[in-house]
């Protein structure tokens, strides 16, 4: 009996935590972490201190900030890279076809940026820039389907999503505060062709990397046999999916086509006749979700709902489909049947999934455009305590709020950890509370845990330095827990076969409410101050730890079983 139960025990959380760091696939998600947070910082960050010291105007470097766009809008090409292989590439894997050249792509264009001159060649170093976002969001697409792909019960979901992070928050340091000093020694030129000489190395690196779980040629095999099952008896009729993807095709390439418009204008114009990114942001910005996501969403759940209902269907298998057709069939399984799988799958659990994707980060996402005119203007902070405080101090918390979001994740569960995480991220607006009204609270913890000793023996610090430590500190440190339980738990609701296109929308949405809900926020600090701002948040977050709830009740109802995806046929496992 005692040999049985030993059997059946089920193993400590470190032994499968040390079984997931021992893994290899653990090491590359690290590095691929790591290789989709430096261009970010780089190109959207480290950047325009190296156009500042080169003296371009900051209307130019309005229109540089426009590349962020590609990071911001990167699922309107995620089909892409899930439908398609690139030619000569297909024995790499589905994924690494995507990562690896997209990474070399990176470093090539870093080290070709460092050989130009911002002031007399601004023309080629914009253009090399945006080529860079473009690369680096596509490396993201493709990396974040690759950690939700190669995952197993060995290297998890929850482990390889909170290691992503990690790579990702380190190569935010490297790119960023290691980067400005390293300029300050050796110039812009060589700090710039040492990270792209980091990208090469990691895209070579790469090529080892474990394949996701089935070849380039396994996954062509398995994309055919879901475009052909859309011809079997018992599929939708092909008139009722050509209707649906006519207006989805259109809605998409519409949008397209106004963020290539606002591209160009603001590349080419004029500065006096330039758009203004603001005003682009907030009018544009939810039409844009709205015909990319809102009325897809409502489409596929209309097609969900005939296939469940018997309506408009195949009565018999269909002849296979040819010229016209057999492109049609091809786009709709790219574009259209992501999204039918999830809507067909959540139900109506899908208005509580996306509920939970707005709000879940709401407090971070909003907050973080202020706080700079919060440390330097309200607090009068000089730069380099900020700078110290959230870029060196700030980045070591997160790092350690995902070591140990990574083992509650093993240790406690998906549901606990993300609700105890965002809990936390919410409380810690109560710090900032505490600082706008004068510090008193974190003070006293400061002194009394001897923080603020510890901090004055070096040089530069002082008591006011280690509130703002403390504050910082004490906030990444809840945003890493529940960051990494947020995107394990993102990961784990989208499906294997089309993870690349679901990940994408959905991590779209989580800046939805923050980029929307900054106008106003900024109103209201001007009006009521910060205090009653950090307040608002801390309750926006506590009200979305309501809705954890409700998802950790309806997991629990449904369980873990898998869920068949009826056009495809295919069973679709829920993690």
């Amino acid at each position: 009996m005692a040999e049985a139960a030993a059997a059946t025990k089920k193993p400590s959380s470190w032994r499968i935590l040390g079984q997931a760091l021992r893994n290899r696939k653990t090491g590359f998600m690290l590095l691929f972490g790591f290789a989709s947070g430096l261009p970010f910082a780089l190109f959207l960050g480290t950047l325009f201190a190296w156009l500042t010291e080169a003296e371009v105007d900051l209307e130019t470097m309005g229109v540089f900030s426009l590349i962020g766009l590609a990071y911001a809008f990167q699922f309107i090409w995620s089909p892409l890279i899930d439908k398609v292989d690139l030619p000569a590439l297909r024995r790499l894997g589905k994924r690494k076809q995507w990562i690896i050249p997209m990474q070399l792509l990176l470093g090539a264009i870093l080290v070709t940026m460092a050989l130009l001159d911002p002031r007399s060649q601004l023309g080629m170093f914009s253009l090399l820039a945006g080529i860079g976002a473009l690369a680096s969001a596509t490396q993201d697409i493709a990396i974040n389907a690759w950690r939700i792909d190669v995952a197993d019960e060995k290297a998890t979901l929850d482990v390889l999503s909170t290691v992503y992070q990690m790579g990702f928050r380190l190569s935010s340091l490297a790119g960023g505060a290691l980067a400005l000093i390293i300029a300050e020694r050796i110039g812009w030129p060589m700090t710039y062709t040492m990270m792209g000489a980091m990208l090469l190395a990691i895209g070579i690196a790469g090529l080892f990397a474990p394949d996701a779980g089935r070849g380039a040629s396994d996954g062509s095999i398995e994309n055919d046999a879901q475009v052909r099952a859309l011809r079997r008896a018992g599929a939708l009729a092909p008139k009722v999916r050509y209707r649906a993807l006519a207006v989805v095709g259109l809605l998409w390439a519409g949008t397209i086509a106004v963020l290539l418009d606002f591209m160009i204008r603001s590349m080419t114009a004029l500065p006096e006749n330039r758009p203004d990114p603001t005003e682009f942001t907030l009018t544009w910005g939810p039409w844009v979700i709205v015909a990319t996501i809102v009325i897809p969403a409502l489409i596929a759940g209309w097609l969900a709902g005939q296939q469940s209902k018997g309506h408009n269907l195949l009565a018999e298998d269909a002849p296979a489909a040819s010229g016209a057709a057999f492109a049609l069939d091809h786009l709709y399984r790219a574009l259209v049947l992501p999204l039918v799988e999830f809507v067909g799958r959540m139900g109506w659990s899908l208005v509580l999934i996306l509920a939970l994707v707005l709000t879940y980060r709401i407090c971070d996402a909003i907050w973080g455009t202020f706080a700079y005119p919060f440390y330097l203007g309200e607090l009068q902070y000089t730069k380099d305590e900020v700078a110290f405080a959230s870029k060196i101090f700030g980045v070591g918390a997160i790092v350690l709020g995902l070591a140990i979001g990574g083992w509650m994740l093993t240790a406690l569960g998906r549901m606990p950890t993300l609700l105890i995480g965002g809990l936390l991220a919410a409380l810690t607006n109560l710090l900032y509370a505490d600082m706008a009204a004068g510090g008193q609270v974190i003070g006293a913890l400061a002194n009394g845990s001897g923080f603020s000793a510890l901090v004055s023996s070096f040089p530069g610090g002082s008591e006011r330095l280690a509130r703002l430590m403390l504050t910082i500190g004490g906030e990444n440190l809840a945003i890493g827990i529940a960051g990494a339980a947020f995107v394990a738990w993102l990961s784990s609701i989208v499906s294997k076969q089309f993870s690349a296109v679901q990940y994408a929308l959905l991590s779209s949405l989580t800046l939805l409410v923050g980029t929307l809900g900054r106008g106003a926020l900024g109103q209201m600090i001007e009006r009521q101050g910060y205090y009653d701002v950090f307040i608002l948040t801390t309750w926006i977050g506590v009200g979305a730890m309501a809705l954890v709830v409700l998802e950790w009740w309806r997991q629990s109802r449904t369980g873990a079983r898998g869920v068949v995806t009826p056009e495809a046929g295919v069973a679709v496992p829920a993690e």
